[in-house]
């Protein structure tokens, strides 16, 4: 039988195990992350390559730049939680490389924005505990993609909650904040390929 944890879980209490890759402190209590499906998987590949003309030092020749952008990145937040993001991104101008790079611990500076990719049988988590949380830290924007029901949910932060600017499906050409100087291909972001799909 297990016993009773007496304290909310820190990242102290992750640190030590050798799984502390696909662990996350999600209400004070340390959870293994979902392990992603095929479209998950897929989708999340693709964020690589749709958002690289942003992943650089702005005013370059190979897109507007400015921002830094991970995939499944430790960030931890004021009231305890760490998440794994499945992608998320900071504006250079407000976070230094080496606050990012850190392998020993979460990133602790808010990000701008991040993006989940719905797990099945997590729907909570994505759509309403990390909302909250990310919205109690002030992260401006937070996207939701949903793989097996194909739809993108664009969310902007305001005084009240976030707020849903933008919805989408495979198919549709979007222009996204806060990446909206680029075109974006939802159907990609799905992991979809241009002649075929998962």
């Amino acid at each position: 039988m297990a016993t009773p944890r007496t304290r909310p879980a820190t990242w102290a209490d992750v640190a030590e195990r050798p799984d502390r890759d696909q662990l996350e402190i999600v209400g004070g209590e340390i959870v293994r992350r979902a392990m992603p499906s095929v479209g998950h998987a897929g989708a999340q590949a693709k964020y690589g390559a749709v958002l690289d003309p942003f992943n650089r030092r702005p005013g370059g020749p190979r897109g507007p730049g400015g921002w830094r952008i991970f995939v499944e990145i430790h960030t931890g937040y004021p009231g305890g939680e760490v998440y794994i993001h499945d992608v998320a991104g900071w504006r250079r101008e407000r976070a230094e490389v080496q606050a990012l790079r850190s392998s020993d611990s979460p990133v602790m500076v808010r990000p701008d924005w991040v993006c989940e990719v719905v797990s099945p049988r997590h729907e909570k988590r994505d759509y309403v505990t990390k909302p909250l949380v990310l919205h109690a830290a002030g992260v401006a924007h937070y996207w939701i993609l949903h793989p097996e029901e194909r739809i993108l949910l664009v969310h902007r932060w305001s005084d009240a909650g976030y707020i849903v600017v933008q919805r989408a499906t495979a198919g549709d050409t979007i222009r996204a904040e806060p990446f909206e100087t680029v075109e974006i291909r939802v159907s990609e972001l799905l992991g979809d390929d241009d002649d075929e799909s998962f």
